[in-house]
C-alpha cells in the first residue's frame, strides 16, 4: 500500500520539484488550519454581524472580479515561477497583520481592519489564483501529475488536521485575544514557508502546454485555480481583451451552473459562524475538533475519489458533492449539541471531498488546452461574482426571515444547484 502511494521509481531530476510541492502544501495546511480556519470565528467573537462576516469574502471578491481578466493576460506574458512566487509573497504578508491588529484597534476597529486587509490582499491573490496550476503543470510531467496531486491532498489534510486541533488547544489555554494572536502568527509562519518552497519549484525544460485534463491538480481553496498558456485570439478591441467569445462556446453552460453552485455555497457561509458561536455555544477547541474531523473525512473520501470518478465522471461526482453540501445548512439548523455538530462536520467533509475533488477537472474537461487562461479567467469572474452576491445577500436574507429559516432556504438552493449541474452542466 505504501509503495503505491509513495513511488520509489521517480527520476532524480523530478524529485526536487515534487518535494517542494509537498512542503508547499504542507505549510499551506498549517496556514489553513490556523489563521484561515479561525478568522470568522475570531471576527464573530469580536462582535461582527452577518454583513461584516460576508464582507470578509465580498471585499476580496470585488477586487478579484475587477482583476481576473487582466490577471490572466499578466500571467500569460511572464515566467510562471517568479510570477507565482512574488504574488504569493505579496498576498501572504497580509497574514502577519492579522496577528498585530489587537495592538492598534479595539474590537469594532479590528473587524473593519480585517475587511480592509481582505480587500488589499485580494490584489496579489488574483494573479496567484490564476497562476498556481500553471506552475504545477509545468513542473510535474504528465505521468506523475495524479500521483503528486494525490500526495499533496494527503499532506494538506494531515497538516490541516494537526494544526486545527493544536490551534483549538491553544485558544482554550490563552486569554482572548492573545490566543488568536498566537494562532495567526503560526498561520503567517506557515504562509511564509509555503512561499519559500514555491520559490524553489522550477518548470521542466521538457514541459509542454497540454497536460491531460484529468490529471491536473484539483483546485484547493482560494490559491489554486488556473493554468498558464498562450492566448491565440488575433482579434483586437474590447471584446478581444475580455475574451467575450468564451461565452459563445459550450463552456457557457458550465459557467452558468457553476455560478449557481458558488452562489448557493456563499449565501450560507457567513451564517455558519453565527450559529456555531451564538446558537450552539461552541468553544474554540470544539470548533477545532470539528474542523479536524471535516478534513479527516476529506482525506478518507479522496482516497476513493478516482474510483468514483472512473465510474460516474467528473460532472456527476461534482453534482453529487454539491447535493450533499445542501444537507449541511439543513442539519446545522436542527443541531443542538457539539456531538451532533461533529457528525455534521464529518458529513460535510464527505460532500466536499466529492465536490472539491472533481469540479476543477470538470471545468478543465470543457476548456481547450491551448487557451486555459482566458477560460479560467472567466471562471474566476463568475466565481467572484457569486462570492460577492452570496456573501452580501445571505446575511440580508437572514436578517429578514431569521437565521434558521435562512439556513433551510440556502440548503434547498445548494441542492437545486447540484441538480442543475447533473442535468444541464
Amino acid at each position: 500500500m505504501v509503495s503505491r502511494i509513495f513511488k520509489t521509481d521517480i527520476p532524480k531530476e523530478y524529485r526536487a520539484n515534487f518535494i517542494h510541492l509537498y512542503f508547499d502544501i504542507g505549510w499551506f495546511g498549517v496556514l489553513s488550519g490556523s489563521s484561515i480556519n479561525f478568522l470568522k470565528i475570531y471576527a464573530t467573537r469580536l462582535g461582527a454581524n452577518g454583513f461584516q462576516l460576508g464582507m470578509l469574502d465580498a471585499s476580496a471578491a470585488v477586487v478579484s472580479l475587477m482583476l481576473a481578466i487582466p490577471a490572466g493576460h499578466w500571467i500569460a506574458k511572464r515566467p510562471i515561477g517568479p510570477a507565482v512566487f512574488w504574488t504569493s509573497v505579496l498576498y501572504r504578508i497580509g497574514f502577519l497583520f492579522w496577528a498585530m491588529l489587537p495592538w492598534f484597534f479595539g474590537d469594532a476597529g479590528q473587524v473593519w481592519a480585517l475587511v480592509v486587509l481582505a480587500l488589499v490582499m485580494a490584489i496579489p491573490l488574483t494573479p496567484l489564483s490564476v497562476g498556481f496550476n500553471a506552475l504545477f503543470a509545468s513542473a510535474v510531467p504528465d505521468e506523475y501529475r495524479a500521483h503528486v496531486a494525490g500526495i499533496r491532498n494527503v499532506v494538506l489534510s494531515v497538516a490541516y488536521v494537526a494544526t486545527s486541533l493544536g490551534s483549538g488547544y491553544l485558544l482554550e489555554r490563552f486569554d482572548f485575544p492573545i490566543g488568536y494572536q498566537i494562532v495567526f502568527a503560526i498561520g503567517f509562519i506557515g504562509a511564509a514557508m509555503s512561499s519559500l518552497h514555491l520559490y524553489f519549484i522550477r518548470p521542466l525544460a521538457s514541459s509542454d502546454a497540454r497536460p491531460p485534463l484529468s490529471e491536473l491538480e484539483p483546485v484547493q481553496g482560494p490559491e489554486r485555480a488556473a493554468r498558464r498558456s498562450g492566448f491565440l485570439s488575433a482579434r483586437h478591441g474590447v471584446l478581444s481583451a475580455i475574451r467575450a467569445d468564451v461565452w459563445s462556446t459550450g463552456f457557457r453552460k458550465v459557467l452558468v451552473v457553476m455560478f449557481g453552485f458558488h452562489l448557493a455555497q456563499y449565501l450560507a457561509l457567513p451564517l455558519f459562524p453565527l450559529y456555531q458561536v451564538y446558537n450552539l455555544n461552541l468553544t474554540d477547541q470544539q470548533i477545532g475538533i470539528s474542523s479536524a474531523l471535516f478534513y479527516l473525512i476529506v482525506l478518507a473520501g479522496s482516497t476513493q475519489l478516482r474510483r468514483i470518478v472512473h465510474r460516474l465522471g467528473h460532472k456527476q461526482v461534482t453534482a453529487l458533492g454539491v447535493i450533499g453540501m445542501g444537507l449541511y445548512p439543513f442539519l446545522l439548523a436542527i443541531s443542538r449539541t457539539a456531538l451532533q455538530f461533529y457528525g455534521l462536520s464529518s458529513l460535510g467533509g464527505l460532500s466536499w471531498a466529492l465536490a472539491a475533488g472533481a469540479y476543477a477537472n470538470y471545468l478543465l474537461e470543457h476548456i481547450p488546452a491551448h487557451d486555459r487562461p482566458a477560460y479560467l479567467a472567466w471562471y474566476n469572474v463568475i466565481l467572484n461574482a457569486s462570492i460577492l452576491a452570496g456573501s452580501l445577500a445571505g446575511p440580508l436574507v437572514a436578517n429578514e426571515i431569521g437565521l434558521i429559516p435562512a439556513l433551510f432556504v440556502f440548503a434547498a438552493a445548494r441542492t437545486l444547484a447540484g441538480l442543475a449541474i447533473w442535468k444541464w452542466g
